[in-house]
């Protein structure tokens, strides 16, 4: 696999950090996910649902990891620690800011003593700035951000999206910098910080939206299904459930008129071009609800997939699961009697995959203590001292 080789020290928890460095243990990292002796991350006990005392939260974040349990308040565990970050390439951190400097693990420390080392950090706002020290989770960040007050439907109230979108797209974002970062090492030999805020990431993603607002002063809204640029791009009643279509050109307007029998908008100077769809779209909305309403889902999707029309049938996430299960896509795996989602980015010749399923609470922190060298004696001493 590609990062085979790749150690990364995970001292990270919860959502952001643990996404983003599931991702590099999928493309063959060494990742060691460091945790409080007794309790762990605090995303183990984020439920119910619990797969043997631990939440399928967990679970679906921390595969391909080794748990190690330190004190890092003790100076067995600090110690620990640096014999870790001397032998690792990545360290990841998502803890406010602050609380690695107080504990003697900044990233100044770390570029000192382990000039090598690559400094992942994932915080709320920013290090800088006058939010930096504010707490966060991903659905203030959603409000924060502007998301929410541009999700739902106009007469409705703002709504958050229903995944952790501001985690996801910040540990995704870290990925993408940490592997930059080890591009850069190889030209000069040392590692660099490199810093993802939550609201920054989740603030890129509004491209064209904020753009209009950019460049033409126009302030996005709620608009539920449909797009503020592009007529029909939106969901619509069938007999039989939702279906959405979306006409991304003139061509495709051509033929989703043909597909509908409805070729009399066509012939309408309302709708001879998008920005005229746009400007009338109330009305064209109106006709077009008609006709989808005189068939089932599946006899559109027959029909516009037919004329190479954009479309698809709103789905279930269990229909959606339940078919990837007999898929040839991977993106639902077994792993020791465990189901979970795949490994997205497909590569020819030396693709990631899931190894092995989430670890139990410290169940390698005898193993990696014996690879730094520490003998059976020590680690029981520690363990009973309760700093492992």
């Amino acid at each position: 696999m590609p990062l085979t080789g790749l150690r990364v020290v995970d001292l990270s928890r919860i959502l952001a950090g643990p996404f983003a460095t599931m991702m590099l243990g999928d493309m063959g990292a060494e990742v060691l996910k460091i945790e409080r002796p007794g309790s762990g991350d605090d995303a183990r006990g984020w439920g119910p649902p619990f797969v043997d005392g631990v939440s399928t939260y967990f679970l679906s974040v921390n595969r391909n990891k080794r748990s190690v349990t330190l004190d890092l308040k003790s100076e067995v565990g600090k110690d620990v620690l640096w014999q870790l970050i001397e032998t690792a390439d990545v360290v990841v951190s998502n803890f406010r800011v602050g609380v690695m400097d107080s504990l003697g693990f900044s990233f100044e420390q770390v570029a000192e003593r382990a000039p090598r080392c690559v400094y992942g950090l994932i915080n709320s706002y920013g290090r800088s700035g006058e939010q930096a020290q504010r707490l966060s989770f991903d659905v203030i960040i959603q409000a924060e951000s502007g998301l929410m007050d541009l999700t739902g439907f106009a007469d409705g109230k703002p709504t958050k999206v229903g995944v952790s979108i501001a985690d996801e797209i910040a540990g995704l974002y870290l990925v993408q910098g940490i592997l930059l970062a080890l591009l850069e090492r190889q030209q000069t030999g040392r590692g660099q910080l490199v810093e993802v805020a939550l609201h920054d990431a989740l603030l890129s993603m509004f491209t064209f939206q904020a753009q209009r607002y950019l460049s033409a002063g126009l302030l996005p809204q709620r608009m539920g299904n449909r797009h503020p640029s592009i007529v029909p791009y939106e969901t619509f009643e069938a007999a039989d459930g939702t279906i959405v279509v979306g006409v991304g050109n003139e061509d495709i307007w051509e033929r989703f008129c043909a597909a509908l029998g409805a070729d009399h908008l066509l012939a309408d100077e309302s709708f001879a071009r998008n920005p005229d769809r746009v400007a009338n779209r109330e009305r064209l909305e109106e006709e077009l609800a008609a006709v989808f309403l005189g068939h089932p889902v599946a006899y559109w999707e027959e029909r516009l997939g037919a004329a190479g029309v954009p479309c698809g049938r709103v789905r279930a996430l269990n229909e959606v699961i339940e078919r990837e299960r007999h898929s040839d896509r991977e993106m639902v795996v077994e792993v020791d009697g465990l189901a979970f989602l795949g490994v997205p980015i497909k590569l020819s010749s030396s693709p990631g995959r899931v190894r092995g399923r989430p670890p139990r609470l410290g169940e390698h922190t005898a193993a990696v203590l014996a690879e730094l060298g520490h003998t059976e004696e020590e680690v029981a001493a520690w363990r009973d001292a309760g700093v492992i």
